[in-house]
């Protein structure tokens, strides 16, 4: 690997952690430092909608915080396969998020599954130009 080959995996891997980061921390305004505006975005299989970026950013800020009011993802196996000034990354993760509402009792949904990124080098950096969350596991505990 060559300096710009390292360079770049690591700021590719900056704008996983800085999705995973805004979502949990309903830093919505953050997920501008990590999709183009004309981002496609895919949540079907997790049971959100698939939609331009401009339309996911407030659903996403409306109703994460009303059914999972507290999200704590995590990312293994990263891979990322670089082709010039565009790369394809997936990234495995597990998010558990305690259910909200009267009939929750303390359940948490937990979701397992893969990131799949076509990311593309911009003036401002790397960023998604398009994401498919695929779900391998899901469970209510």
């Amino acid at each position: 690997m060559d300096l710009q080959e390292i360079s770049d995996r690591l700021e590719i891997t900056q704008v996983l952690i800085r999705y995973t980061r805004a979502i949990d921390t309903d830093d919505w305004d953050g997920l501008d430092t990590v999709f183009t505006p004309d981002a496609a975005i895919d949540y079907t299989e997790s049971g959100g909608i698939s939609a331009s970026y401009a339309e996911v950013k407030p659903w996403l800020a409306e109703v994460l915080p009303v059914f999972f009011p507290k999200r704590m993802h995590g990312l293994q196996q990263v891979d990322i396969a670089l082709d010039g000034d565009e790369a394809t990354v997936d990234a495995y993760f597990h998010n558990p998020m305690p259910l909200s509402g009267p009939d929750a009792g303390g359940k948490v949904a937990e979701f397992g599954g893969i990131y799949h990124h076509a990311m593309v080098r911009t003036p401002d950096g790397w960023r998604s130009r398009q994401l498919h969350e695929e779900i391998v596991w899901k469970r209510t505990i």
